[in-house]
């Protein structure tokens, strides 16, 4: 590897597609547990990293040099190694600094919670103090004398600004939340340095609170566009940021349907459509309902376990049986062919005719009817991307029946 970024899990991350739009090399992400990162870092096999959760920190007794706000901090993100020594940086400040100031902030004389104890709240603090915060209080899973625990963070009622600095709310725990930030009476910002989802639930409660706040995503872009001029001894035009930023975020925004069956989603979508076409969008519709996901109905179709075995299928997993079949369309589809899309009765005890919906480009969106999980909608794409199909937005449609 050259160029990349290390960290234990790294399903989540954005930063491949974010540093390929910068620079002109190839970027890879690496998962390594404990053992095998220790074996990374003393073998030096590389030009130049990022570092996350969860070795910001460790990474520091293998520098030979590490920059003063880095030291200062007490966690490094950027490595770069020259002849064989290695100089570690944090451009996680300067990517955190910037959420703040293009959100207009301000934290000067605020009272502020900090949600974690690790690298990126280290970074946290040193950008709050630099900006002449009033006070910064923790909230942690093991609490010292002078933090609080997730559970009794509450008596802190002074607090103005809470910034998330830990894991918990990111994909593909998409659901979790450390705290309920309505029991905060003086709450006036929520910053979650969390990228992925782009509204974590925390942010949700932000939003519906009608505070002010921040995401991960341009901190994210801003930490990379910083790091890859160090990676290159280069100087990007900062706007960059903006230009990377945009593109991302327009990525990975989707449109979520959700309603009882025959409320008119599928309606909806063709409308939403017709509007892409009319903004001279190449889009066509691949649906992958639970026509694919309902076992019962798939063996109906296309008749016992056996022969599905013998044919190459994965019918052991629901969701591996649906990308098989994901596949083969994307075949049909490359040789001109017209998916077919089964469509539901209204009353669940059949399959009527399968509707056919020709394909007018590369560049898709996909309508999803009830296989809506992050991961799904990530494998999806990944399908795609083998067929050459790039995939340049997402429209879900979810069946309420509860």
């Amino acid at each position: 590897m050259e160029y990349g970024l290390i960290g234990e899990k790294l399903g989540h991350s954005f930063s491949k597609e974010i540093h390929e739009s910068i620079k002109d090399y190839i970027y890879e992400l690496k998962e390594l547990d404990l053992e095998s990162f220790h074996k990374f870092m003393e073998e030096k096999a590389f030009k130049a990293i990022n570092v996350t959760i969860p070795y910001k920190e460790k990474v520091i007794p293998y520098l030979d040099y590490i920059d003063p706000a880095a030291k200062k901090i007490g966690a490094v993100n950027t490595i770069v190694n020259k002849e064989n020594k290695l100089y570690g940086y944090n451009t996680d400040y300067l990517g955190l600094k910037s959420i703040i100031l293009k959100n207009k902030i301000n934290v000067q004389d605020k009272n502020i919670l900090i949600l974690g104890n690790g690298g990126t709240a280290k970074t946290a603090t040193q950008v709050l103090k630099d900006l002449k915060c009033k006070n910064i209080k923790y909230a942690v899973l093991e609490p010292t004398k002078d933090d609080y625990s997730f559970e009794n963070c509450y008596e802190y009622q002074e607090v103005e600004v809470i910034v998330n600095a830990t894991p918990v709310g990111m994909y593909p725990n998409s659901y979790g939340k450390l705290i309920d930030i309505n029991q905060f009476n003086k709450l006036e910002v929520v910053v979650d340095v969390i990228y992925n989802p782009l509204k974590t639930p925390i942010i949700l409660d932000a939003i519906k609170k009608e505070l002010k706040y921040a995401t991960g995503l341009y901190m994210l872009v801003a930490q990379a566009v910083y790091a890859a001029d160090i990676f290159t001894d280069t100087k990007s035009d900062y706007h960059v940021i903006n230009d990377v930023y945009k593109k991302i975020i327009n990525q990975k925004k989707n449109i979520v349907l959700i309603g009882m069956p025959a409320s008119g989603k599928s309606t909806i979508c063709k409308q939403i459509t017709r509007c892409i076409e009319e903004l001279n969008l190449p889009v066509s519709i691949l649906t992958a309902d639970n026509y694919f996901n309902d076992i019962s109905n798939l063996i109906k179709i296309h008749g016992n376990f056996d022969l599905l075995r013998d044919s190459g299928y994965d019918v052991d997993s629901p969701n591996n049986f649906y990308l098989d079949l994901l596949r083969e369309d994307i075949l049909k589809l490359q040789k001109g062919v017209d998916i077919l899309t089964p469509e539901y009765l209204v009353n669940g005890t059949g399959v009527s005719k399968p509707n056919s919906i020709p394909v007018k480009s590369k560049k898709i969106i996909i309508v999803e009817d009830v296989i809506t999980t992050a991961r799904t909608i990530f494998e999806t794409k990944e399908a795609l991307k083998e067929f050459g199909v790039e995939v340049v937005g997402v429209a879900c449609i979810v069946d309420r029946t509860q």
